[in-house]
This record gives structure tokens, sequence and C-alpha cells, in this order.
């Protein structure tokens, strides 16, 4: 039991969830349409991640004071994670969009060269995910998301 009064384990879960969740309607008001899919789907506005080292990091803040060395480890893990999802992760989402219309595009070819059209669709290749990181504004809503979050568990509920 005593998990469930670890306030910043909670607040970067609560931010998680809530960053997944928030998707949702921000992807309808862009598009029109629903897609639960991004509730459990990387990238996207806002980055879940920054809001759970965020949320983690202000909440730790708030528990050890802006001095203490947990504080410090927790800043750097953030920078990292942000870092990387504006980052890495961001280019291998951009290059999973070219290699896919370069499938796309060899496919045609297969399909006038070999009749691809009659294999099962297991046979054919599964397309990559192309929404694997952030960009940068996504990643700074995630950040004040789980900023927000830990603020209003510290000031308002506890």
């Amino acid at each position: 039991m005593e998990l469930l009064h670890n306030v910043p384990l909670l607040s970067a879960l609560f931010a998680i969830i809530f960053a997944q969740f928030v998707k949702i309607p921000i992807h309808f008001i862009v598009t029109k349409k629903v897609d639960w899919s991004l509730f459990t789907s990387t990238g996207g506005m806002p980055s879940s991640h920054s809001a759970a080292v965020s949320a983690l990091t202000t909440a730790i803040a708030f528990e050890t004071g802006l001095n203490s060395p947990l504080f410090a480890v927790s800043t750097v893990f953030a920078i990292i994670v942000m870092f990387d999802a504006t980052g890495i992760r961001y280019q291998a989402g951009q290059q999973a969009v070219i290699i896919n219309q370069l499938r796309k595009d060899f496919q045609i070819f297969v399909n006038e060269a070999k009749g691809w059209i009659e294999k099962k669709e297991e046979e054919k290749m599964k397309e990559l995910k192309t929404l694997l990181g952030h960009r940068p504004s996504e990643v700074f809503f995630g950040c004040l998301t789980g900023i927000l979050i830990s603020v209003i568990v510290y000031t308002v509920v506890l």
C-alpha cells in the first residue's frame, strides 16, 4: 500500500494517462475523426513521455526541494527523455515515412511483375510505424502538461 502514497509516481502515471487521452480530442479537432488507437500509440500531441518525466521531476521538486540530488537526477533524466523524443525517435519516424513510400512503390512494381494481388495478406509486409517521436511543440506541451499536473496535485489535492 506504500506504493499508493508515492505521489511523484502517481503524478507521473496520471500525466501519461492524461496526455494519452487528450490526444484523442485534439486529433478530432484537427481531423474531425475519432481515433481511439491514439490512447495506446506513441507520438502525437502532447508528448506523454514529456508529460511523465516533467510531472515526476516537478513532484520530486515539491517533495525534496530544488537543491536535492534526487531532483538533479530526475531533471537530467527528463532532459534526456525529451531530447530523445524530439531527436532520434522523431527522425526514425521520418525515415519510416520514406521507407513506407519505397515499399508502396516496390509493391506496385511487384504487382505488375508477378501478380502481388493474388498473395495472402499475411505474406505482405507490415507497414512501419511512422509516428514514433515528437515535434518540439509536442514535447513542450507534454512537459507543460506534466508540470501543471504535479503543481495541481501538490497545491490543490494534497
